[in-house]
């Protein structure tokens, strides 16, 4: 039971985390209550048909199949929230009056927030399928009937939304002109860690061979896998035995976007080219 609900807890925690981020993060922007709930059944459907098929998927490519669809989530939702951290950039002033008047929308609105169903759908698949997959482990190898499984399943998941739950309520009452700058930071912090689980992917499917020495070892003064451990990994991507490559591909993942981000700001593209005028 204690085995199946730290597993749920861990996964839930994550999605929960990221889904009340952008949920805060586009807080009065009209009908992303209907993108973030779409992108949330989608990862759902997904997760339980990706979970069903996974040991076929598994066998494929000379059964490096799960770590290619690891990667493939990973450098989607990656985009995708990166995207979604520039537009919220060039758009704060225009979010935050129309946190004031929701009365108004403007059409581009809709076309951003699709952006933001993806990143949820994909992390909600990601995190629904090793569920799946991790709690099956546990059945197969546990002494214990399903029933103990189950309910500490459902522990894990009831733990695991309440503690996402508590961070969005704490978001949303900052007051509106600093939420954008918030959750931005936090959404930062989110793509560190989705950058830093792919070089993860990378390093154990042995497709790149350098930076895989492990530059840091904490897991004796905080595991992984204690209550403060999970927290932080979901939250900052903490991870106590971290690599080289690891820490590159999260410091530049947030380098990146945070200088894009400025870039836009200042009127300029963030690949470095001139921006378009009146951008």
């Amino acid at each position: 039971m204690f085995a199946s609900a730290l597993i749920v807890f861990r996964e839930t925690l994550e999605a929960a985390l990221f889904i009340g981020i952008v949920a805060a993060a586009t807080r009065g922007l009209a009908g992303r209550t209907r993108w973030i709930v779409t992108g949330v059944a989608g990862g759902l459907l997904g997760s339980l048909l990706l979970a069903a098929s996974m040991e076929q998927l598994s066998d494929m490519a000379g059964g490096a199949g799960q770590d290619v669809l690891n990667a493939l989530f990973l450098s989607m939702a990656l985009a995708m929230l990166a995207w979604h951290c520039i537009w919220i950039s060039t758009h704060a002033r225009e979010m935050v009056q129309q946190a004031k008047h929701v009365g108004s929308q403007a059409h581009e609105q809709g076309q951003a927030l699709w952006a933001i169903a993806i990143a949820v759908g994909l992390c909600v698949l990601r995190e629904g399928a090793e569920t799946v997959l991790f709690i099956g482990g546990v059945a197969a190898s546990a002494q214990s009937g399903w029933q103990a499984l189950l309910a500490g399943a459902g522990v894990g998941l009831l733990s695991g939304l309440g503690m996402g739950l508590l961070i969005y309520l704490g978001l949303t009452r900052i007051k509106v002109q600093y939420v954008f700058a918030v959750s931005n930071a936090f959404l930062l912090l989110l793509a560190g860690s989705l950058a830093s689980q792919l070089a993860k992917v990378l390093t154990q499917a042995d497709w790149v061979g350098v930076g895989s020495e492990v530059l840091w070892d904490t897991s004796a003064t905080l595991a992984e896998d204690s209550a403060p451990g999970m927290l932080l990994h979901a939250l900052v991507g903490y991870d106590a035995s971290p690599s080289a490559l690891q820490l590159g591909f999260y410091v530049v993942a947030i380098a990146f976007i945070w200088l894009a981000s400025r870039r836009v700001q200042a009127g300029l593209s963030p690949l470095g080219r001139p921006g378009l005028p009146g951008a």
